[in-house]
């Protein structure tokens, strides 16, 4: 196949006085993600998205959180890594497309430089990446700001 789509799922609690990462960017705001790594559910959405485009598994089979090599690691590491599996297997990035659910803070001013990290990491151009936020309304648990969650949809070419 010349081409392979990917979807990616993540969600992560918060909690009080943690650090909130999401795309890369350290956000201010009094709750952060309940996480083994830095809890950037953006990027391990993205991660997801990719590795199953490749059928290659999930961020967790790759990257455990049982293990101490990948405690409080930065997300964008992770990427990196996804990014070489995928090389490996002859593809290149064509676009990567996600959301962000979360009720508070709002995300608007961060989503420019998210895009910005992701895309250095993923070694593509910033214009290939796609990064939105929602609030849910006040529904659900992100609503409820128990929790966030993101999705993300990606397009793998064949080199």
């Amino acid at each position: 196949m010349d081409f392979r789509v990917g979807h990616g799922y993540d969600v992560h609690a918060l909690g009080e006085g943690l650090r909130l990462v999401l795309g890369g960017v350290e956000i201010p705001h009094t709750k952060g993600c309940i996480a083994h790594s830095d809890g950037d559910v953006l990027v391990h959405a993205i991660c997801d998205a990719l590795l199953g485009a490749l059928a290659l598994g999930d961020i967790g089979k790759h990257f455990p959180d049982t293990s101490a090599e990948f405690k409080g690691i930065d997300s964008l590491i992770l990427l990196r890594r996804v990014v070489e599996f995928i090389g490996e297997k002859g593809y290149r990035i064509g676009n990567i497309d996600s959301t962000i659910a979360m009720q508070r803070p709002k995300l608007r001013p961060h989503i420019d430089l998210m895009r910005k990290r992701i895309a250095e990491a993923a070694g593509i151009d910033v214009e290939q990446v796609s990064v939105k936020a929602t609030t849910t309304e006040h529904l659900g648990f992100e609503g409820e700001e128990k929790g966030v969650s993101a999705t993300a949809v990606c397009l793998l070419i064949k080199n």
